[in-house]
């Protein structure tokens, strides 16, 4: 599934969720990728045959012309915000969901923008990749900080870049509101204790960036309770 609704834990098409609710405004998501740089304890990820039991898991990544084809399909009356969020790391096509952006703001200028993301991609591309987001073409990023030091982001993530992984998402948060207006750092409760979100917290406002504890939803998908 390239494009899809979130309906209460599931997955579905817009034509199906305007069937169930006619009216109002919701969020379109963009699956690019089932990769990721982490493999998170509690994602399903690294459960091969659960993963692509799921709607999401993509069995080959579409291009750019074919998430462009089912864009231009979409009911754009009906759409308040686009958000790259899949079963993987949307950043691991950097180049393409930049290429995206500029063609949704460039005939929907007014429909917002978020990417929902591990915070990585520095490490990944050995760069400062906030200022691909140049321009007005995102409005919000949303990072899953999870953890509120880096002993414990390592053992929840088991990022592939190692215990250095935790200040360069931190890094990447604070250069980016330069090119994306809301910045957002999430954590998701039943993971982390109440004591530990209230260290992400405080690590959030030290830094003035914006705070968000998520609800964790028990079916397992990395793409509820991590991002949506």
């Amino acid at each position: 599934m390239i494009t899809y609704v979130y309906d209460k834990g599931h997955y579905i098409t817009m034509a199906e969720s305007l069937a169930k609710q006619p009216e109002g405004k919701r969020n379109l998501y963009v699956n690019l990728t089932n990769r990721c740089t982490c493999s998170c304890t509690f994602c399903l990820r690294s459960l091969k045959k659960e993963a692509e039991d799921m709607e999401l898991w993509l069995k080959e990544e579409p291009t750019v012309a074919d998430v462009e084809k089912e864009l231009d399909a979409q009911p754009w009356e009906y759409i308040g915000e686009v958000v790259f969020c899949g079963f993987g790391e949307p950043t691991m096509r950097l180049d393409d969901v930049v290429t995206l952006l500029k063609y949704i703001k460039a005939n929907h200028p007014d429909v917002k923008t978020r990417i929902n993301t591990n915070g990585l991609s520095d490490l990944e591309y050995g760069r400062d990749t906030s200022a691909d987001f140049k321009g007005g073409i995102l409005d919000t990023v949303s990072i899953s900080l999870n953890a509120s030091n880096a002993q414990r982001y390592l053992e929840l993530t088991r990022s592939k870049f190692g215990i250095g992984s935790y200040e360069a998402l931190l890094t990447f948060a604070q250069h980016c509101p330069k090119y994306v207006p809301n910045v957002v750092l999430t954590v998701v409760d039943h993971v982390e204790s109440e004591e530990e979100i209230a260290k992400c917290r405080k690590i959030c406002e030290d830094r003035g960036l914006t705070p968000r504890v998520r609800a964790y939803e028990a079916n397992g998908c990395r793409t509820v309770y991590c991002y949506l």
